[in-house]
């Protein structure tokens, strides 16, 4: 096991890279999608499965975590890890998406964000300094500098403001977060959907360094097709010998398109919420197993999938448990989710090793 956080690139194919991102608490293959816990729990799932389906590392939330139970009473308790029982690697997003999608109950400024909880309306402040000390207290092996994520339509004056913004606290959270050994900060790429801000963003990132880079204010409402052309060019200038990281990303098809085009790290509740919905991916295609037509099917949800939903339960079964409301619906539909995004994210890297991924990326269908 190492004592400090490396990144090496063994394979590549047209711009995707096959890697490891190695940790002082384990190995973490890339691609690699992250399963999301926001409150110190992947819904409907026990940790202990959530590393049975292959999960390497997962995602925790410093704006949620901040408020409910509090980072202090969670350091005073032995950390996140400890907290939850999970002992792999564990990334924590910073708190500015969620601060953005506030939008009328925050007050920004240079310092930083006041806002109201979603709990209970009391007032809090996040800066790039408070944000580096939650997730210090929290314990996480990746934390991400606190910056403003820009909402999507927006004028490009409006998008340079907030990516100037977010280099300024990039340089803040870099100063505050100091020299950890063993863990991580990775910065975050911003500028909408302009390339010169994206560029420009890109250049001011690498000047003050970091052991990562993540490309952010994307997924927020832009399509697909725009999202990929942003890819294409914002990727392109970040350090090839740091993981790349697109977060809240998402889709199977945005996940290939992504890899395709240089991106190493995913995350999205996606898997996790669609099925708590009775939404299943599978190797045919998305499954709405609240459908009536699935009443008396006795078969996997996908037969190609080894995950302990499909090995024991029928369509039927999960259709009747669905439409019952019954708990054990939610943790079917979520392991067997977090399953295909696993096997999905193995077959990527295999397709890297052999050279074939181009091939089953431009042929690939959700």
């Amino acid at each position: 096991m190492t004592s400090s956080i490396t990144f090496e690139t063994s394979n590549t194919d047209g711009f995707a890279r096959l890697g490891r991102l190695s940790t002082p608490k384990g190995f973490i293959d890339t691609p690699v999608f992250m399963p999301v816990g926001t409150s110190a729990t992947v819904k409907a799932m026990l940790p202990e499965n959530v590393a049975g389906i292959g999960a390497q590392i997962i995602l925790g939330n410093a704006y949620h975590l901040m408020l409910r139970p509090t980072a202090e009473r969670i350091s005073q308790l032995g950390g996140l890890h400890r907290f939850m029982n999970w002992h792999k690697p564990i990334l924590t997003d910073s708190g500015g998406f969620q601060v953005m999608s506030l939008k009328k109950l925050r007050k920004l400024s240079e310092r930083g964000v006041e806002f109201r909880s979603f709990i209970d309306g009391s007032k809090h402040f996040l800066s790039p300094e408070r944000s580096i000390e939650i997730q210090r207290l929290l314990g996480s092996d990746i934390s991400m500098c606190f910056d403003e994520c820009t909402p999507y339509p927006v004028e490009e004056k409006v998008a340079r403001k907030s990516m100037e913004l977010s280099m300024r606290w990039a340089v803040r959270s870099k100063t505050a977060f100091g020299s950890r050994p063993g863990f991580a900060l990775f910065g975050i790429q911003q500028g909408s959907v302009y390339k010169e801000l994206r560029e420009e963003s890109t250049y001011h990132l690498t000047k003050i360094g970091f052991d990562g880079y993540a490309v952010g204010g994307l997924a927020v409402g832009e399509g697909q097709e725009k999202m990929f052309e942003v890819l294409d060019y914002s990727v392109v200038d970040l350090p090839e010998n740091k993981p790349r990281y697109l977060m809240g990303v998402g889709k199977p098809g945005d996940i290939v398109g992504a890899v395709k085009r240089g991106i190493d790290m995913f995350d999205c509740v996606l898997p996790t919420r669609s099925g708590r919905n009775g939404q299943a991916f599978t190797q045919s295609g998305l499954i709405n197993i609240k459908n009536a037509r699935y009443r008396d099917d006795n078969r996997p949800l996908d037969e190609k999938c080894d995950c302990l939903a499909c090995r024991n339960y029928t369509r039927a079964y999960l259709h009747h448990v669905f439409k019952s409301n019954e708990i054990i619906s939610s943790m079917l539909m979520t392991w067997h989710n977090l399953r295909y995004y696993q096997l999905l994210m193995s077959k990527i890297r295999h397709k890297i090793r052999e050279g074939t991924f181009t091939e089953f990326a431009n042929n690939f269908r959700e």
